[in-house]
């Protein structure tokens, strides 16, 4: 049986980074079945001095320095939260509500598929932090990153296969470039909450410490591949509507989808922004779309430059290979809360996460919906990391007096 505390204290080392102890015992019980969950608790200063106890009797890791990206420091507005789990065998339970009453103050949004560009990257080969996650990506990817990152040709960096694993790479060398700059680690250790724009959601993971950069980015190479693929399989696509409610686009989908057929049909793929919202499905269906845009009052539609329907039933035979994947890594409960694409809500179960991402791909992205949340919960300030400046235009349409910074690299 593995009995594992998960440890807030106000007094960590100086990254405040989450101290997780584990211990194995009680053999004889390792074919239970059952798990048992402790709920959130606060400690007081006795129960803080609790991990020294345990340090001795086996391994102590933090996971700031375990999963490649160096340690963060969420201001969490209860740093002395302990939440415990108990597990038989592989089975942990842990509460997937715990992150629910957040309080954001300061937030890193990380970009999606779509926001390459050729010559990303140039900037984070003057900090050798980041320039060596670009070293660690090409053993991984068994090619040379930076050099499509820097290079291209466009055609070749747009691809799904190789944007996503750049995006990712070049958004957390985003965070090392901020690192290296004066006072960027006091915004560092300041931000309490993290979300990305679809593929941006593994890259906020991989910041909050859930999985390794390693890890994260076998994932995403994974999850390109296998969007290609399901792409191909079908002739499908993807197109923003501006200017157009989502009530009005949905309507506008409606009236498309009764010229088509049953496989042909669209949906709303990607609830960005009032007056921007991305929809999907099969090459007949956006067409038809496209050609009744005018007639619902739509300012302009622009089709998208990516394989296909991404969150749609198209990206079904993507899900079997993503959840093979994922249960096959190693997810931590995050350090500080990050937001899902599939329900805006932030996840503290590694079980439930690794569920959410697979779903991620066949469901819209509730974008809109996660900036309206975190406006509404107070926050105050936010950091595009990352290629492009898709994100900060977004936050600006939804509150023009909303405070964000853009970090490249």
């Amino acid at each position: 049986m593995l009995f594992s505390t998960i440890f807030r204290s106000p007094f960590s080392p100086p990254s405040s980074r989450i101290l997780s102890v584990h211990s194995r015992h009680f053999d004889s019980l390792s074919r239970m079945s059952s798990s048992l969950v402790l709920t959130p608790i606060s400690l007081n200063k006795a129960a803080l001095n609790a991990p020294d106890a345990l340090r001795s009797s086996n391994s102590v890791s933090f996971a700031g320095f375990k999963h490649g990206i160096r340690g963060f420091n969420p201001k969490s507005s209860d740093k002395s939260r302990v939440f415990m789990s108990v597990s038989v065998g592989s089975q942990t339970a842990v509460d997937d509500a715990l992150f629910l009453d957040y309080k954001p103050t300061s937030a890193f949004l990380f970009p999606g598929q779509g926001a390459q560009a050729v010559g990303m990257g140039v900037e984070a080969q003057q900090v050798p932090a980041a320039a060596e996650l670009y070293k660690k990506a090409n053993d991984i990817l068994g090619f040379d990153l930076l050099d499509v990152c820097v290079n291209g040709p466009k055609e070749k960096l747009d691809s799904t296969v190789l944007s996503q694993p750049a995006i990712y790479v070049t958004s957390l060398a985003a965070v090392e470039v901020l690192r290296a700059r004066d006072g960027g680690q006091q915004i560092i250790d300041s931000v309490d909450v993290t979300c990305g724009l679809s593929l941006g959601e593994y890259t906020a993971l991989a910041f909050a410490g859930a999985f390794s950069f390693e890890d994260g980015l076998k994932l995403v190479k994974l999850r390109g591949q296998a969007m290609q693929e399901a792409a191909d399989a079908a002739k499908s696509a993807m197109v923003s509507v501006i200017g157009l409610d989502s009530e009005k686009v949905q309507l506008l989908c409606d009236a498309a989808n009764e010229e088509v057929e049953e496989a042909d049909k669209v949906q709303i793929a990607n609830f960005l922004c009032p007056g921007n919202y991305a929809v999907s499905g099969g090459v007949k269906g956006v067409e038809s779309l496209e050609a009744k845009a005018k007639s619902f009052k739509a300012r302009m539609t622009v089709r998208l430059a990516v394989a296909g329907a991404f969150h749609t039933s198209f990206m079904n035979p993507a899900v079997s290979r993503l959840e093979a994947a994922l249960a096959a890594t190693d997810i931590l409960t995050p350090r500080m809360p990050v937001i899902s694409n599939v329900d805006a809500q932030p996840h503290a179960d590694p079980d439930t996460i690794k569920k959410i991402l697979a779903r991620q791909v066949t469901s819209p992205v509730q974008w809109e919906t996660t900036v309206k949340t975190l406006l509404t919960k107070g926050l105050k300030r936010s950091y595009e990391l990352g290629p492009g400046k898709v994100i900060a235009g977004i936050v600006k349409r939804m509150d023009r007096g909303a405070e964000i910074e853009n970090i490249g690299a």
